[in-house]
């Protein structure tokens, strides 16, 4: 039985969407890591305040249907419902309809995420695959590996997911060697 403890929609206060939400076909099989670059929270009171500081700029100052992460990852090892498993998302350009996103409030540039907060990510992820939400063989990719100006998910959090046995590199990240290359 998982033991991630998910917070809903309803009990971060979050707002309505702007606009019908679009659906994905699932399972999908690419699974994004970001950083909000904003304020951490270690309880679910200061995330919920902070889920509504994201949602504002997404939605009131981006212009944006709604928050734009499937989940965010709070410090306290809360993983915060934003648009959930089967809305499109609006994280990575490109990737939206193919992929969930999981954003770790704060910046993780100079340090990792808390304990809590990085088990918090397996305990969705094996949940995901268990609603048949993600493929069993999903591929976890860093933001910057789809968008390579962005910092995101930040340097430190990034050089841990390289290392996760689902991590696989896309795009102008990719380094393709023939075999009659030589190296």
């Amino acid at each position: 039985m998982s033991t991630v403890t998910v917070v809903t929609r309803t009990q971060w206060y979050a707002k309505s969407s702007k606009e019908d939400a679009k659906y994905m076909t699932m399972p999908v099989s690419h699974v994004f890591i970001h950083h909000t670059d904003m304020n951490e929270c270690v309880s679910q009171t200061e995330c919920a305040i902070e889920m509504r500081k994201i949602q504002h700029l997404h939605q009131d100052i981006n212009g944006w249907a709604d928050i734009a992460y499937n989940f965010v990852i709070g410090q306290d090892g809360g993983v915060y419902i934003g648009r959930g498993w089967d809305r499109v998302g609006a994280h990575t350009l490109g990737w939206n309809n193919v992929s969930i996103s999981f954003a770790f409030m704060g910046n993780f540039t100079d340090k990792l995420p808390t304990d809590d907060a990085l088990k918090a990510l397996e305990e969705a992820l094996v949940l995901g695959v268990k609603l048949g939400k993600l493929t069993p063989d999903f591929k976890l990719h860093g933001h910057r590996d789809a968008r390579p100006s962005m910092d995101s998910p930040g340097q430190k959090l990034y050089d841990r997911i390289r290392k996760h046995k689902h991590y696989e590199p896309i795009g102008p990240n990719i380094v393709t060697v023939s075999p009659k290359s030589p190296v």
